[in-house]
């Protein structure tokens, strides 16, 4: 009997060991990964180009992006909803806001990636969905991104890639409100909703096919 309890005792010390060891493995892990990102060269990037489920759910599958959040900029209510914004009263845009490492993808990769995945040349409007908080629009954070995307959006009116003008505005960043939690990573969690499944996914196809080499693995 004695020895029976000995084993067991033996046995039990040797799982909380285990489980133990695994934790700080887990904590090792997460530590490492932390490290690989070196906060202090990574960069911000604002876009707005209709609903933010869709552009969320393309800029989040790109090398070198870091994080994507869905929220509004641009107008002059502060702590704005969802509600409101969808009033076209707020001033503000659906956008998103792309954390990113430069030296893997560029400001530049980023804007291709913007200006091949809508349409800018209809004012206010993306697909089905209208209004002003849907307009094509680039909040720039500083005088680099500015120039760039200017160049970029003169570049292309001149390659005439569209029988219509870019009516894509290019603005001074100031102030990002995040989205509702629900927002967040929608398309990931809601991929067979029906606007999921019949308006982003079909982009999403497409997006992969064109940017085939810039896809996270």
């Amino acid at each position: 009997m004695k020895k029976q309890i000995f084993l067991l005792t033996n046995i039990v010390l040797l799982l909380i060991l285990l489980g133990c060891n695994s934790k700080a493995n887990n904590n090792v892990e997460k530590k490492n990964e932390a490290v690989m990102i070196d906060s202090s060269k990574v960069e911000m990037a604002t876009f707005g180009s209709g609903c933010f489920w869709c552009t969320e759910a393309i800029f989040e599958k790109l090398k070198g992006v870091i994080n994507v959040e869905s929220g509004y900029s641009g107008g002059n209510v502060p702590n704005p909803s969802y509600e409101a914004v969808c009033t076209g009263l707020t001033g503000h845009a659906e956008c998103t806001q792309v954390t990113f490492d430069p030296s893997i993808i560029t400001y530049t990769e980023l804007l291709e990636v913007f200006f091949k995945t809508h349409d800018p040349t209809t004012l206010n409007r993306q697909g089905a969905d209208s209004g002003t908080q849907y307009r094509s629009v680039i909040f720039y954070h500083n005088d680099q991104q500015k120039t760039i995307a200017e160049k970029v959006k003169k570049d292309l009116s001149e390659a005439k890639i569209w029988d219509d003008p870019i009516v894509t505005e290019i603005t001074q960043f100031k102030k990002f409100y995040t989205a509702e939690d629900y927002h967040q990573d929608y398309y990931e969690k809601n991929p067979f909703q029906g606007y999921c499944n019949f308006v982003i996914t079909p982009k999403v196809e497409k997006f992969k096919t064109v940017f085939a080499d810039k896809i996270k693995k």
